[in-house]
């Protein structure tokens, strides 16, 4: 890994390749996002082949394994005869594939097999060799199956993993340049052949659970970009409301050593550096509101749950979520297959859940700021942010729907781990809900952005009307941005399109995001 989740610097990643343990965000980034080329390193092969030669060895032998010579779940005392065990494998895809609703975005479904293409690299699966250069080639050739978007609890992605597994075998349906296609023809078009499952092939098809890592690493490389961006629109506040720095002060700081403060602290710092508020006698005041006060130990917070989620993280995306591990012969150690608990995903599932509400927690101060800049009493700006005076509404009725957003985003915050288990016959008797707490993260993070941009619209009006005599880079780099798409505010009109194109089209492009990492590399 490159880090518990993304480096502020960040470069084009055009190539990934999959060794089993150095997947990072950054690379299910590179290929869910923007199509980067997957290549399995040289030692992949090799490994698969030695494990799958101990799986061959157990069915030789008949000796009862789970999944492979025996039943699953409640079955797993039922034996398997040895003509059925191919047989077995195509069932278990089919009989798993119960997913249900709309399909996931292409995006999901390529952060889920990059991360199950890893975890195969990695070895502990005993898969037949072939089937992940398949997998590798799906994602190279765009072919994307339709999995539906809820079927997972968490102990394993099982119903809709079945559904990719489909796929695997000719069957399912797919997307293929923006047509969905019969999983058979989607392969036909892409250049490819449908495997033939052998024993163990179709529970390992179904297996562990890269939906939630995949889709997790997707969401903490979202949300690391998004905790910058709150960054710049607060100090962007900052500068329309003339805030007191003096909290920013590293020996503050220092005395109570929060974790993540300092961080965000310093990240504050060089957003306005070369500005003159960096100097706590521009302030306005002596004291300011919570909301911006006490923004860095917030933001700070979402730091510290950014990190937890990150260290929970890296075992799933580089490690085998297998049930039952194959161990390949090693020196005179023969090999074996263990039973494993591995599938399970409390850590990940309680690190989003944290995740969620750190977000929680910054879009609340958020439209607090954004509440404190249209109160004339404490900002010394005009009312509601209008040049006109008391007769016209300013951005008040934005106000409104900055709350409907917050709202939004705190019943999105709800722990998911907590739900209650039901277990498959008294056996499978716990879950997580991870790929859920993933998958409500997405949604999170667009209405947080959202929230951003209606408290960047009201920041950039404050610093037209407070006429500061210099910015810092970070609120120039961002007002510029802003004003390049809309006008001061002068008469009342319709703002919530104004937002829209804030949140889409600036707060969410590629070049300003790139140039405020930039701006905050070196405090980081």
């Amino acid at each position: 890994m490159t880090g518990p989740y993304p480096a502020e610097s960040e470069a084009v990643v055009e190539v990934v390749v999959v060794d089993g343990r150095s997947l990072s965000c950054a690379d299910v980034a590179a290929v869910a996002l923007r199509g980067a080329r997957v290549v399995l390193a040289d030692e992949v092969l090799p490994r698969l082949a030695r494990e799958r030669a101990v799986v061959d060895d157990v069915v030789d032998r008949q000796v009862p394994t789970y999944g492979l010579t025996t039943g699953l779940g409640s079955r797993s005392s039922y034996a398997l005869p040895r003509d059925e065990l191919a047989r077995f494998s195509v069932r278990t895809v089919r009989g798993r594939a119960n997913a249900v609703g709309d399909p996931l975005p292409a995006s999901v479904v390529r952060a889920a097999l990059i991360a199950r293409v890893n975890g195969l690299a990695g070895g502990g699966s005993g898969v037949s060799p072939g089937i992940v250069p398949l997998l590798v080639g799906m994602l190279n050739a765009g072919v994307h199956p339709l999995v539906p978007e809820t079927g997972s609890i968490g102990a394993s992605d099982l119903c809709q993993l079945a559904h990719v597994g489909l796929v695997v075998i000719g069957e399912g349906r797919a997307e293929l340049s923006g047509e969905a296609l019969d999983g058979a023809v989607a392969l036909r078009r892409a250049g490819l052949a449908p495997a033939e499952l052998g024993p163990k092939d179709g529970h390992v098809l179904c297996s562990a659970s890269p939906l939630a890592a995949g889709h997790g690493g997707l969401v903490l490389h979202e949300a690391a970009t998004v905790l910058l961006l709150a960054q710049t629109v607060t100090a962007l506040t900052f500068e329309g409301f003339r805030a007191n720095t003096s909290p920013l002060d590293a020996r503050v700081l220092g005395l109570r050593a929060a974790p993540g403060q300092s961080r965000a602290a310093a990240q504050l710092l060089a957003l306005l550096a070369g500005g003159d508020l960096t100097d706590p006698k521009h302030a306005r005041r002596v004291q300011d509101p919570i909301s911006l006060r006490c923004a860095a130990q917030v933001h700070g917070a979402l730091h510290s749950a950014l990190d937890f989620a990150g260290a929970a993280l890296d075992p799933e995306l580089n490690g085998s979520g297998d049930n039952p591990v194959v161990l390949a012969a090693a020196d005179d150690v023969p090999g074996e297959i263990l039973s494993s608990g591995n599938f399970h995903t409390p850590a990940l599932a309680l690190a989003l859940d944290t995740l969620a509400l750190a977000l929680t927690q910054t879009a609340a101060i958020s439209a607090e700021r954004m509440r404190r800049l249209l109160d004339a009493g404490l900002s010394g700006l005009p009312a509601n942010l209008s040049p006109h005076g008391p007769e016209r509404s300013g951005f008040a009725p934005l106000a409104k729907t900055a709350q409907a957003l917050v709202a939004e985003i705190r019943v999105l915050s709800a722990p998911v781990s907590t739900d209650p288990r039901h277990g498959a016959d008294g056996v499978e008797d716990d879950s997580t809900n991870a790929a859920l707490g993933a998958r409500r993260l997405s949604t999170m993070l667009v209405r947080l952005r959202q929230l951003l941009a209606v408290e960047a619209v009201a920041a950039a009006q404050a610093v037209d009307l407070a006429a500061p005599a210099a910015l810092g880079r970070g609120p120039a780099l961002l007002h510029r941005a802003i004003r390049e798409l809309v006008p001061p505010l002068d008469d009342d009109r319709p703002c919530g399109a104004d937002v829209d194109r804030l949140s889409d089209d600036v707060l969410g492009s590629d070049e300003v995001r790139g140039a405020l990492r930039a701006l905050t590399e070196e405090a980081s």
